[in-house]
């Protein structure tokens, strides 16, 4: 059976149930609910939309509740989102579509947001009573001769990574391939090539922008740098709607994947001999310990070498030596760069069309899940304090993917990500049902808090998350004070603003 990709790399020897009892949805208590989003017209301030006028320029391709499409058009990848009802959804191909959107919606007070692949965990991509931007028919993937890729900012991962490989590239990205290039880069874009390759963002020198004022603006290091500076780490949705992205990309080298599952009782050694691991390891390799909750909590290693299984065999080795105990079971495959990102996924599939989701054709499900986020410091966290909070969480899941090597060479604030020292992100994941939301809510986000308490700060900002604490700060460190004054630069009436935006941080 084909899977997501998160439920992939969570079931990689976990054995449990995906599903947490009594589960929530990744929007069910936002600190902020969503009929008071930031800029929305309260009692007759202000008259809705002509989205008539806007039909007359898009045609078939503006879909508003009661055409035919609208039940699949409104919906984002996390099914607890459905009961969101956009005013309207814009299927864009072009910056002129953009800005004739905005030209019509702006100034009403409806919410705008832009939407890429529509995986935004709090389904901030479609707004309720709002109007959905959505960029996915400009999906295309050009690869000039010296490398450079020109991406619609539509394009899911999965296109971008096969269109690259044809080209002998690659570029850094993401793991789940439905993922939208658009949301990912903007976040910042961890995935298994980082510590060789940078982030995602790291690679972009290029973006099309169209901006609240419906200006199209190039932002590249020459033009409109502070912008360029702020689309590199600082957050879909706060600075206007990319259409397309230039990234430099690399040669495309031959990959080794490799899982490694542990015995139970286990995960305390696993995890401690983990963390000074691949802090220490070569550039060429990433590896995600993933803690599956439980009684005991049990612990495996997913990885990706660039590099053949010669040179890797030897670091496997010294890992399990550290652990003191051997697992109970292992794979090392080679791979060439597509078919590495397709076991990534989840998605072993011949057929690039079949990694798609199943209204686009696909073989690949949507999810009800609750993800959160906190960033480990630079030193390891103490691993029975990991453990502990894991301890009789059957269906939750701890995912550390590491960081360091390429990311850590930037500072702080070379771009808009400020995670530079983290030694790997901490995603806390359950799959979930509409029912018993409050109770998950407070085992996820125990377990977030508990590892700030164990001195993983900070948190991801593709992994957003309605009730982190100083999720600004969180978010984007340092670099926030900077974020705002873009944003407030660029949209100064808060055309794009929502719930999380920068400027209300």
């Amino acid at each position: 059976m084909t899977i997501d990709r998160r439920r992939f790399l969570t079931a990689l020897g976990a054995g449990g149930a995906m599903t947490v009892a009594g589960a929530r949805s990744a929007v069910a208590a936002p600190r902020r609910p969503l009929d008071a989003w930031p800029g929305r017209a309260r009692g007759a301030a202000a008259l809705p939309p002509d989205w008539q006028a806007l039909r007359a320029r898009l045609g078939e391709r503006l879909v508003l509740p009661g055409d035919p499409d609208y039940p699949v058009a409104r919906l984002g990848f996390n099914e607890l989102n459905d009961g969101q009802l956009p005013a309207a959804v814009a299927r864009c191909v072009s910056p002129g579509d953009v800005q004739a959107c905005l030209e019509v919606a702006r100034g009403h007070g409806v919410p705008i947001a832009a939407r890429s692949g529509g995986h935004s965990y709090l389904g901030y991509s479609i707004p309720n009573a709002g109007l959905v931007i959505d960029v996915r028919l400009m999906a295309g993937v050009e690869v000039r001769p010296d490398g450079t890729a020109l991406v619609g900012a539509g394009a899911r991962l999965i296109e971008v990574y096969a269109a690259l490989a044809a080209a002998g590239r690659l570029l850094p990205a993401g793991s789940c391939p439905t993922v939208g290039v658009g949301g990912l880069t903007l976040g910042g874009g961890i995935g298994v090539l980082t510590r060789k390759y940078g982030l995602t963002c790291d690679r972009l020198v290029g973006a099309e922008v169209v901006t609240a004022d419906s200006s199209l603006r190039e932002a590249s290091a020459e033009s409109e740098p502070d912008l360029y500076w702020a689309l590199r780490g600082g957050g879909g949705g706060n600075f206007g709607v990319v259409t397309q992205f230039s990234f430099e990309t690399a040669p495309a080298p031959g990959l080794t994947v490799f899982t490694m599952n542990f015995p139970a009782g286990s995960s305390e050694a696993v995890i401690g001999a983990w963390q000074p691991w691949v802090a220490t390891a070569p550039f060429e390799l990433w590896a995600s310990c993933q803690v599956a909750g439980g009684t005991p909590p049990t612990c495996h290693i997913v990885g990706c070498w660039v590099g053949g299984e010669d040179s890797l065999r030897p670091l496997l080795a010294r890992f399990v030596a550290a652990v003191g105990t051997e697992p109970t079971a292992s794979r090392v495959l080679e791979k060439d760069y597509l078919d590495a990102m397709k076991f990534m996924a989840g998605c072993s599939t011949d057929t690039i069309a079949q990694c798609h989701p199943i209204f686009e054709g696909g073989i690949l499900p949507r999810a009800a899940f609750v993800a959160v986020s906190r960033m480990l410091g630079p030193t390891p966290v103490d691993s029975a304090g990991v453990v502990e909070l894991m301890a009789g969480r059957t269906g939750v899941s701890l995912l550390l993917d590491s960081l360091g090597g390429a990311v850590a060479e930037l500072a702080p604030d070379a771009t808009a990500f400020p995670h530079r020292s983290s030694l790997a992100s901490a995603q806390v994941y359950a799959g979930t049902t509409q029912a018993g939301q409050e109770e998950t809510t407070e085992v996820v986000d125990g377990i977030r808090d508990g590892l700030a308490r164990l001195g993983a700060h900070g948190a991801y900002v593709n992994y957003i998350d309605a009730s982190l604490p100083d999720w600004g700060r969180a978010y984007y460190g340092a670099n926030l004070g900077r974020l705002q004054e873009v944003a407030r630069c660029y949209d100064p009436d808060g055309v794009f603003a929502f719930p999380q935006s920068v400027v209300l941080a």
